[in-house]
């Protein structure tokens, strides 16, 4: 079956919306300039050093409405790689900006000169005194870190709305707060020490008791400044009263002058410092947090209003009755959100003038809980509440499900509503706080002015706080546009300061957009001690030029980017970086973010552009061939953007008609491949891995990479040629062996997965028959993955049209014995098929086989036997599924203890991808192996077999198994010996 032959030509635009103002130029093409990138190379070595035009381009965005391209890359591994760069930076005059998780909302993360990836090689997190505090690197996660301290009962204080792709070092830099955390959970106040590097070189670990002996002799100049600033402020009551007042409200705008009124020594000072300075004063290389009780009883309701002003007149009401959070929508982000999964679509005809509050009361036991509950109800008795909430007594509840779909719509609100925006349109997110007991006022004043310089914004917040946030989309194409958002902000910002004496920036930091107003909020004796602060800590100017500090009353206007409109399928991508952690080829080459923004540069470009021929030539291997298509960025994506489907558009772009033609006729004759591949499996297994791995890397040598698949080790030999026997009568499902399973056999000694599903089907009274014309047939994912549309028309009608013959008409589920077969059948074959086939197949149950062993045969099932412990890998299509459950509850019958890893995620293996570009799952499955290796598990579950086959090479042939093999154990009659 023909593969993929990079086709660079196939993938150029032949649509130009440019040249655009903000295009790469021409002299870029060739990449990082010399003798900067020699210099690095020779100094970090080559690994470290991304230099080529699509390693810029791609690390070019942020969630924010502005694009610096910077001159290059730098993967630090560690304190002395920072180090190296602050003296090289130092030398020579160079600037520096620090990257995480690239998810800004103001351009904090973007750089012009030399950009330092600390993502990448800074994970981890250690927890320490029984989860009261936790000791994370600053490229981990905040989903991953509360995941880790779950365990323990606890949870960090911050918990801002990206948290699934948020990293600490970027929440303590910008001091991200979020829905609950306020001005007593944010990082300010919950962060116990940290480890520094200061643009000197020198290394402070704050938590040491001899820090400040240590650094009074590295830095005495910085010690005796701090000092003396600290006298300074301290001497002047006026100043300390605005700075306490200043910070009675949720506020991140400017350096933490509170530091030097909490902090009794010079290190002291230095930790409040580093606190939301935005990359400015130093690295964060390391942070020690005290964590706070993880209150799982959780009681919530979403309530909707007539108009902004009545929701925020009851903002009170429930934070003086105990609630954790309370959050504001106004009706555009309502009717915006439709577009999130889950949302109810009548949303969308809410009047413009409606708001919600999502309410949120959480407890640690069933008493607080129940008392939380009665001062809910005795509020909810004053208010006046609109549809859709119909009962008023009803309008609390502790379901998950229903509150977790309430905060995804609430968490979505910014790329919800930025994916609604016109085609071609930047996004503007910005976020104040006023007094809480003023927050009406603030809503109603605010959309006035929105509306007098004609936006028509999505309002959101934290309301239980006073902190709001709005959008604004504008087109930064055009001048008048520039100009009309410019006038806007102007407005706001004094109307914030001068009316609410309020804060310009509540929670998300500075940043580039509200630099030029710092001044304006604080006023000149304050803004001076700033600048001081920043001389004194880094004298020489080396760190985030203009990301905090900047007297350009313009600069805020600088660096806006074009947004031009790509494919429909990725265009609403506001490129906040949600899908990054979820997708298999982070580490290895680009992110589903970084797939769009390089294709976005290329439609910023003019025909004929050198820029553009340099992107499509990386585009291929980069973007298209380690895409593992598993769309788990669509989930990852609050609306739902799957860049998988995007890049097996592309395959299919590269294809030739004879390539198409031949992928069609092998799903025509596909039973003839099924033999031979098994044939070729029984015949490799024969020979050994070392010979198989050797010829199929000559074979790939003498033709390419990307048309031999890579023999690998620890794949298992062939399966029996024959599948078990069944009977068609008396059948309670139909069960269909996928071809992997046909193909692929399982370990020796042990019965292969489509005996053990028989037989334990059989144990539990609920018998399985397997039509005797299943070979030659498949889910059609194979061509889907690949972009063979042709192929995957014919096999995907074929598949329908037997499974219903073999259903008598959809009467009797089909079971599937591989997760991705499974979701292929469900779902992907759908777009494929004929209107008559279409109905057949809305008629067919496709279940996996987790779901029917853990729905229909555990109930009627004896456990015979166990294994201590069982570490699961549930799939990628399982998460599509929402099948995890149900994978766990098997496991958990065969397991006394299960663990699923805290990074287990896509294997990357995506079918035969992982045989192409074994590289693509090495990198995947990094994470996840260290947790799986790292101790001893009797039991190494999944439910896909090809996944099974990643995650053996990944973790050195520790045996992954079907869950349904162990389960076929478990029951199975007789002493406690076998499989």
């Amino acid at each position: 079956m023909p593969l993929l032959e990079p086709k660079p030509e196939s993938l150029r635009p032949t649509a130009h919306h440019g040249p655009a103002h903000d295009r790469v130029a021409d002299r870029r093409a060739s990449g990082t300039p010399e003798p900067l990138r020699g210099d690095l190379i020779a100094l970090l070595g080559a690994d470290k050093v991304l230099h080529t035009i699509s390693d810029l381009v791609r690390y070019s965005c942020d969630a924010s409405p502005y694009r610096f391209v910077p001159q290059v890359v730098v993967l630090a591994e560690d304190l002395d790689d920072v180090s190296a760069v602050f003296s090289y930076a130092h030398g020579k005059g160079r600037k520096v900006v620090f990257r995480a998780a690239g998810t800004s909302l103001n351009g904090q993360a973007q750089g012009e000169d030399i950009l330092v990836d600390v993502r990448r090689h800074w994970t981890g997190i250690e927890v320490l005194d029984g989860g009261a505090r936790a000791r994370i690197r600053p490229g981990t996660t905040v989903l991953r870190a509360n995941a880790a301290l779950a365990r323990h009962g606890r949870v960090l204080g911050p918990d801002p709305a990206s948290a699934i792709a948020c990293t600490l070092g970027g929440v303590v830099a910008n001091n991200a707060s979020g829905m609950t955390a306020g001005t007593t959970r944010n990082s300010y106040r919950t962060l116990a020490s940290a480890t520094v590097v200061l643009p000197s070189g020198t290394i402070v670990d704050t938590a040491d008791p001899a820090a400040d002996e240590e650094l009074a002799h590295a830095e005495p100049a910085l010690c005796a400044g701090l000092l003396a600033l600290k006298a300074e402020i301290e001497a002047e009551p006026e100043l300390v009263s605005r700075i306490r007042a200043k910070y009675a409200l949720k506020n991140t705008n400017g350096y933490r002058l509170d530091a030097f009124l909490d902090g009794a020594t010079p290190v002291e000072i230095l930790r409040g410092l580093m606190v939301g300075s935005q990359g400015t004063l130093g690295f964060i290389a390391e942070t020690v947090f005290d964590t706070l009780p993880l209150d799982r009883r959780a009681s919530g309701a979403l309530l909707f209003f007539p108009d902004l002003s009545a929701a925020a007149a009851a903002v009170p009401r429930f934070t003086d009755a105990g609630a954790r959070a309370v959050e504001l929508m106004d009706g555009n982000t309502l009717r915006a959100s439709v577009s999130v999964p889950g949302v109810p679509a009548d949303w969308a005809a809410l009047p413009k003038e409606t708001a919600a509050l999502l309410v949120e009361f959480r407890a640690p036991d069933e008493a607080a809980q129940e008392a939380y509950e009665r001062a809910a109800a005795r509020v909810l008795d004053a208010l006046e509440l609109v549809a859709p909430v119909a009962s008023v007594s009803n309008a609390f509840t502790r379901d998950a499900a229903a509150l977790g779909g309430y905060w995804k719509a609430r968490k979505a609100f910014v790329t919800a509503v930025g994916g609604s925006r016109p085609s071609g349109t930047t996004l503007i997110t910005e976020d104040f706080a006023v007094p809480p007991e003023r927050l009406a006022q603030a809503c109603t004043a605010l959309l006035e002015l929105q509306s007098r310089h004609g936006f028509d914004a999505a309002v959101a917040g934290h309301a239980g706080h006073g902190n709001l946030h709005f959008l604004l989309a504008f087109d930064a194409a055009k001048a008048d546009d520039v100009a009309r958002y410019a006038a806007f902000m102007d407005a706001f910002c004094r109307l914030t300061v001068r009316r609410f004496d309020g804060s310009l920036k509540a929670e998300h930091a500075t940043g580039r957009n509200i630099a030029p107003f710092l001044e304006l909020e604080w006023g000149p004796r304050a803004t001076e001690l700033m600048w001081r602060i920043k001389e004194l800590v880094d004298p020489h100017g080396i760190l985030a030029p203009r990301v905090l500090l900047d007297r350009d009353p313009r600069a805020h206007l600088r660096g806006l980017k074009t947004l031009p409109e790509i494919e429909a399928i990725a265009d609403p991508c506001i490129e906040c970086g949600f899908c990054e952690p979820t997708c298999p080829s982070e580490d290895l080459t680009t992110t589903p973010r970084q797939r769009i923004a390089l294709r976005r540069e290329m439609l910023r470009q003019p025909p004929g552009s050198p820029v553009t021929t340099e992107l499509l030539d990386a585009y291929g291997y980069a973007a298209v061939d380690t895409c593992a298509g598993d769309s788990t960025c669509k989930l990852a994506c609050p609306v739902g953007i799957d860049t998988g489907a995007l890049m097996r558009d592309f395959r299919h772009r590269r294809h030739s008609a004879r390539e198409e033609w031949l992928a069609e006729r092998s799903a025509r004759r596909f039973g003839a491949v099924e033999r031979s591949a098994r044939l070729a499996v029984a015949a490799a297994d024969r020979i050994g891995d070392r010979l198989s791995t050797s010829l199929t890397g000559t074979a790939r040598r003498a033709v390419r990479p990307d048309l031999v698949p890579q023999w690998l080790p620890h794949i298992p030999g062939a399966a029996p040629r024959r599948l078990p026997p069944t009977q068609r009568a008396g059948a309670a499902a139909v069960y269909y062996p996928a071809c992997v399973n046909r193909i692929f056999g399982e370990r020796p000694g042990g019965p292969s997965l489509p005996e053990a599903v028989v037989a334990v089907s059989r144990r539990a009274g609920r018998p399985v028959w397997i039509p005797s014309d299943v070979t030659g047939t498949c889910c059609a994912t194979i061509w889907h993955s690949k972009g063979y549309e042709r192929g995957t028309a014919v096999m995907a009608n074929r598949i329908v049209e037997a499974a219903w013959g073999w259903t008598a008409g959809g009467r009797l589920p089909l079971v599937v014995d591989a997760s991705s077969c499974t979701l292929g059948l469900a779902r992907e074959v759908v777009p494929y098929l004929t209107p008559f086939n279409r109905a057949l197949h809305a008629e067919l149950t496709v279940l996996d086989s987790v779901v029917w062993a853990a729905d229909e045969l555990l109930p009627r099932l004896r456990i015979e036997r166990g294994v201590g412990s069982a570490v699961l890998h549930p799939t990628c299509a399982m998460q599509h599924l929402g099948d995890e459950p149900q994978l766990r509850r098997v496991a958990e019958a065969c397991a006394r203890e299960v663990v699923v890893p805290h990074d287990a995620g896509c294997c990357g293996f995506a079918g035969d991808r992982g045989m192409l570009h074994p590289e693509l799952t090495e990198s995947a499955t990094a994470k996840e192996a260290a947790e799986v290796t790292a101790r001893r598990f009797d039991a190494h579950l999944s439910a896909n077999r090809m996944c099974e086959i990643g995650m053996d090479h990944a973790t050195e042939g520790r045996g992954y198994r079907s869950a349904l093999l162990a389960l076929e154990w478990a029951t199975r009659p007789g002493g406690p010996s076998g499989g």
